[in-house]
């Protein structure tokens, strides 16, 4: 299927579909899921898009012939959906109760920092240029909070601050446990974590209060279907064919998408240390990038760097 798609669109032009798809779609979803909680509680809403978009995309996968998880790769699916999705996502949902959905998107946006102090753990020791670009994003948060527009929300911005830690400790952990194999992680993760979700709101006492709202109905459709099956496609494809830095580089565009859509669209108002906490972010986040990118460069020394496994992750806008 790829020979014949490059045949009739090109390579490039096929790179910069994908990469325009996550940075618009994963970009749009914040202002989706603020109008899906309109009139679905937050976990419930997460339920029902991970519930179906996973098993959408299993069956799909079992049909072209792709092996069903094993009781263990099921387990490691599990144990990164809870961090990826139940926290990464589910705490997003739950923050935009009261957080704009701009704000959110700026939040998730330290996601790279967060990977960098937890990558250490594993002895990922980072680069003089990796420790300025962490030092460089969390004084964007920090700018954040100065613009009084985060955490005058109190608990729901605590828990929102979560979601990026979720995030990056489960894609960390990923690389080191057995999850299936290409897609087929993406969909028992989302299975996975949608029946989590549940839990989780069946726990907090989450009910449909009315038969929700047309506008919630098509919110919840459009993040199955582009945030969680077109946008993870898209974003595979990258993974698969260009570098790692050009397959995350739509993290510096999901921001300003939301943004965008956060003020035009749903009437959101930003002020001056937001938008100077997100241009300070994501400087940090570059610096991280173009760091690792000159460490990938250098052929490490092979008596001091420790043989790590290779991995994959999957990101959160989910």
């Amino acid at each position: 299927m790829n020979s014949v798609m490059d045949s009739f669109f090109g390579r490039r032009a096929k790179v910069g579909a994908a990469l325009l798809a996550v940075s618009v779609i994963w970009g749009s979803t914040y202002y989706g899921m603020r109008v899906a909680l309109e009139t679905v509680p937050p976990f419930l809403m997460g339920s029902a898009r991970f519930v179906v978009a996973g098993a959408i995309l299993y069956a799909m996968l079992r049909l072209r012939g792709a092996p069903a998880p094993t009781a263990r790769q099921w387990g490691a699916s599990a144990a990164t959906g809870a961090l990826m999705l139940v926290v990464g996502n589910g705490a997003i949902a739950f923050g935009q109760q009261r957080v704009s959905s701009s704000v959110a998107a700026v939040v998730v946006a330290t996601m790279p920092l967060w990977m960098g102090l937890f990558a250490s753990l594993w002895g990922e020791r980072p680069s003089r240029g990796e420790i300025a670009g962490l030092a460089l994003g969390f004084v964007g948060v920090a700018l954040l909070h100065a613009g009084g527009d985060f955490f005058s929300h109190g608990f729901y911005a605590l828990a929102m601050l979560l979601a990026p830690m979720g995030w990056a400790l489960g894609s960390v952990w990923s690389k080191r446990l057995p999850l299936p194999g290409g897609f087929m992680a993406t969909a028992a993760q989302m299975l996975t974590a949608g029946v989590a979700m549940a839990g989780v709101g069946f726990v907090r006492g989450e009910r449909l209060a009315a038969i929700p709202s047309a506008r919630s109905l098509v919110a919840v459709a459009y993040m199955i279907v582009f945030g969680s099956i077109v946008a993870f496609s898209a974003y595979g494809y990258l993974l698969r064919n260009t570098r790692a830095s050009t397959a995350s580089s739509y993290a510096y565009v999901n921001p300003l998408v939301a943004i965008g859509l956060g003020v035009l669209v749903g009437g959101e108002t930003i002020h001056a240390p937001t938008i100077v906490g997100t241009l300070v972010i994501l400087s940090g986040v570059l610096a991280i990038s173009l760091a690792k990118r000159a460490r990938v460069k250098t052929p490490p020394d092979p008596c001091t760097s420790p043989s790590l496994p290779e991995g994959r992750r999957i990101s959160p806008a989910e």
